[in-house]
């Protein structure tokens, strides 16, 4: 479930960068949820993968707050992600012929740079208060089960339910993997 969460992420922003018919406020935002599917993703699965394999349920305390930074670092952006995605529809339906005049590329580019400020100044304070409390308050299968839904199948889902549904993707991955000239 992890590559192909990778792999489908990674095809994801291959098909945004290289198809120029993509260079829309829409599919940047959607190539940044991508990366941060990846980066979170990336953040527990491979230590889970090792703790399974070695059957060794230890992790550092460094390596603890490491994996909970990057963790709720990258959940943050994605939910603000999300923000920016569902405003940049909101104008393209409710304003449309304003659209290109106020979802420009640097409006777009502070769009971005406000999500991931905000993830930085809101999120942290609380989510410490809530991952650094008793472990004894909490179900360990239960939060296993919840946090393997979170972590690795929704991520994985992403890239079906966000981008491989939509044509202008499913093109672009095929100009991508084709070896013909297709016409312009």
């Amino acid at each position: 479930m992890y590559l192909v969460t990778v792999t489908g992420n990674l095809l994801i922003i291959l098909a945004i960068v290289t198809d120029p018919r993509l260079h829309t406020p829409m599919y940047f935002f959607l190539a940044n949820l991508s990366f941060a599917d990846i980066g979170f993703t990336s953040t527990t699965v491979p230590k889970m993968l090792l703790n399974i394999q070695t059957q060794n349920k230890a992790i550092t305390y460094a390596g603890c707050l490491s994996q909970m930074f990057f963790y709720i670092f990258f959940a943050g952006l994605e939910n603000f992600l999300l923000t920016a995605m569902a405003y940049d529809r909101f104008v393209a339906i409710c304003h449309p012929l304003h659209y290109t005049v106020i979802m420009n590329p640097q409006f777009c580019g502070l769009l971005l740079l406000a999500c991931w400020v905000s993830v930085v100044s809101l999120l942290y304070g609380t989510a410490l208060g809530v991952y650094l409390s008793s472990a004894a308050t909490h179900n360990s299968r239960d939060s296993a089960v919840a946090s393997v839904m979170y972590t690795v199948v929704t991520p994985m889902l992403n890239p079906f339910i966000y981008s491989l549904r939509n044509k202008d993707i499913k093109q672009a991955l095929g100009r991508l993997f084709s070896c013909r000239e297709t016409p312009t």
